[in-house]
């Protein structure tokens, strides 16, 4: 009886052992010679983790903050509060902030582009304040709304205290909230565009000229990157929120508590290294890109083009990107009035009848309810045809 019972756990051990090799290994089967206290590396289209190190350790994130002063702002323009083009007044709180800044004068007179620009090249914190105040009528208003947005994108172990990132025991985030952050701040292509440009000049044309040096070294020697924030205090060390396409894969790094100097960069490339080398994203179709069309009836119109609600397509280890297809299901009939961005299907990635991603379809713009006087013109067209 002992025996039969022994020979039964070990038939079970040698089951469970066999089933358990045969698991594929996680994304993160490599170890990487970081000497961060956190790292994450994610695929910015999907969110997909490809490699993590202590991801959620509450950390200072020093000036990598400003991303989030500057998504912020990216909204506030989408919004139609502010422009780019808007003359922002220095107050003599924000000129007061010193450390990492452009000089600013109390009231000094200067665009809010020229600002945006001192925050992402320069890392001015008197540049952060200013937008802040400019934005929100104070620092501390602007501040409450960094943590409702960070608590609107799940970033729960995050707290700003200020929008510059000088040092505050209560002020800190984690790698994982980080790229989190980065997903969302490349919603905004300006805000792109703005942290890759490398020098530009202010004052020109005063006793007072200052160029904006971009603190992200990144964007001389490793190609395809773009943004966004480095970070140092002596609390903090040495910190960077980075991302880099190359093909048609977008990665974002997180990395924090980096003890030597230009190891954040180092230690970015390991990442970027990584990601590109094992993984590829295979791209179906582009946001925004006509996939088909429906019958509409009782509209203005006959038929409505139909679009994919962002990008269609999915990362996957290298080598393993054959033999996947995608598969449309649209209804084939909606009654006006139809709403731009309404639903009327999806399209799935699939690989040997199984669904990888799936992906809404939308209708890409407004159809009205037709007349009386239109619907029975198409009546009489049919008659007419038939």
């Amino acid at each position: 009886m002992f025996q039969h019972r022994c020979k039964n756990i070990s038939v079970l051990f040698l089951l469970i052992f066999l089933f358990t090799a045969l698991l594929p290994l996680p994304l993160q089967a490599v170890e990487l010679p970081l000497t961060a206290e956190s790292a994450i590396l994610v695929d910015a289209h999907s969110g997909k983790i490809l490699y993590e190190k202590e991801p959620q350790k509450k950390l200072y994130p020093a000036s990598m903050t400003k991303l989030m002063t500057l998504a912020l702002a990216m909204e506030a323009i989408e919004a139609g509060k502010v422009k780019m083009d808007d003359v922002v007044v220095v107050s003599e709180n924000a000129a007061s902030y010193m450390g990492s800044h452009i000089f600013l004068a109390p009231g000094e007179e200067l665009t809010l582009y020229e600002l945006l620009l001192g925050i992402a090249l320069a890392s001015g914190n008197d540049a952060a304040v200013a937008v802040a105040e400019y934005i929100s009528g104070t620092h501390e208003a602007f501040v409450d709304l960094m943590n409702k947005k960070a608590k609107e994108l799940g970033m729960k172990g995050t707290h700003f205290v200020n929008c510059n990132g000088l040092h505050d025991p209560n002020h800190y985030t984690t790698a994982y909230d980080f790229a989190l952050l980065a997903r969302y701040a490349l919603k905004y292509p300006q805000l792109l565009e703005i942290c890759s440009i490398k020098h530009y000049r202010i004052r020109t044309e005063t006793k007072r000229p200052f160029q904006y040096d971009n603190k992200n070294k990144l964007l001389w020697f490793y190609p395809g990157t773009d943004g966004f924030k480095t970070g140092w205090t002596e609390d903090a060390k040495y910190c960077f929120v980075g991302t880099c396409k190359k093909d048609n894969l977008r990665l974002i790094s997180v990395v924090m508590g980096v003890p030597v100097p230009q190891g954040h960069f180092s230690e970015t490339k390991t990442l970027f290294n990584y990601g590109f080398s094992q993984f590829t994203f295979k791209e179906f179709y582009q946001e925004n890109e006509i996939i088909g069309e429906i019958y509409v009836g009782e509209g203005k119109k006959d038929k409505v083009d139909v679009i994919p609600d962002g990008k269609v397509g999915i990362i996957l280890p290298r080598g393993e990107d054959q033999n996947i297809t995608t598969e449309i299901e649209l209804v084939p009939l909606v009654n006006a009035p139809v709403n731009k961005g309404d639903v009327v299907g999806h399209i799935s990635i699939v690989k040997n009848g199984e669904i990888l991603s799936r992906v809404n379809l939308l209708v890409k713009e407004d159809v009205a309810k037709g007349s009386l006087w239109q619907m029975m013109k198409k009546v009489f067209k049919g008659v007419v045809t038939m």
